[in-house]
């Protein structure tokens, strides 16, 4: 049987780069350097000590960006649908780790779950030393036509990059990693199956509020209305049945810190559940939830 493959980061579409950086700043989070992708969009990544990570993505040249989408790229494809529909700020993407892409797209492929074609890519990447080094990349996606606005995809790195990263690991928030992604849908057990197949999760539990799925190294959770207004104080609108991204929630070292980080950097927030919940804004697409580490 197939182990579950890891949460490896998120995909959170941004208007703009710079006010990504300037947003998740204040919210106490060290953001790297912009990098740029050979298909027009860019990021500035927020790595974690867990290993995961958050990737802002911003689109950097929109020629680019266009003649990937036409050419059949199925990142900058989804990532276009995803801003047509939803707007320029939003989570669109849950990214596993994998150690063959390839044979993940054969799967999704033979079980009518492939987004697109695999899609490898590589570029310059600077590291915490000014050092520069070369990413390299494989990607395998998978999709549900009942959600056109969420996808999921695995990535496979094709060379390891050097793995001392502290300094862009450490947080003025107290952040050290990732435990839940949160996804909102009107029946969420709809989408049980492929989620469960697409990670390769062994199984999904059930309660009245929603679903969840065990990642490995986080939970990955689809919450009705009444669960997200129950968890997160979130209240959903619009009669959409599909899937869409709602809510990150971050493990923190103390608490205490990250909200005396939050009030002196004027940052809105309330307290629910031993949780800090920030809302979602311009270059934070999705509510964040800070909780102590267990």
């Amino acid at each position: 049987m197939r182990e579950a493959h890891p949460l490896d980061h998120l995909v959170l579409p941004v208007a703009s780069i710079g006010l990504a950086r300037e947003r998740l700043g204040k919210l106490g989070f060290t953001v790297a350097a912009d990098a740029a992708h050979p298909f027009g969009t860019e990021n500035a990544c927020i790595f974690f000590a867990d290993k995961t990570y958050l990737e802002p993505l911003g689109v950097a040249s929109p020629g680019a960006y266009e003649a990937a989408t036409q050419a059949g790229n199925a990142f900058t494809a989804r990532d276009q649908a995803f801003r047509f529909r939803c707007g320029d700020n939003g989570l669109s993407a849950i990214v596993l780790g994998t150690a063959d892409a390839e044979r993940d797209h054969i799967r999704f492929v033979a079980g009518r779950l492939s987004g697109g074609e695999m899609l490898q890519f590589e570029r310059p990447m600077k590291m915490p030393d000014g050092s520069q080094t070369t990413a390299a990349f494989r990607l395998a996606f998978a999709a549900d036509l009942r959600a056109p606005d969420f996808f999921l995809f695995t990535c496979q790195r094709i060379n390891p990059l050097p793995s001392d990263r502290r300094a862009l690991e450490t947080h003025a928030n107290g952040v050290v990693g990732i435990t839940e992604i949160v996804l909102k849908a009107s029946e969420p057990k709809a989408f049980a199956g492929f989620l469960k197949r697409a990670s390769s999760a062994t199984e999904a539990r059930e309660d009245a509020l929603g679903i969840s799925l065990d990642a490995g190294n986080a939970r990955i959770s689809v919450l009705s209305p009444d669960g997200m207004h129950a968890y997160f104080d979130l209240a959903t609108t619009g009669t959409d049945r599909g899937l869409r991204g709602a809510a990150i929630v971050f493990a923190v070292a103390d608490l205490a810190v990250t909200e005396a980080h939050l009030a002196a950097n004027g940052i809105t927030y309330t307290r629910k559940n031993n949780r800090i919940l920030v809302r979602a804004a311009s270059g934070q697409g999705a509510l964040f939830a800070f909780e102590e580490k267990r």
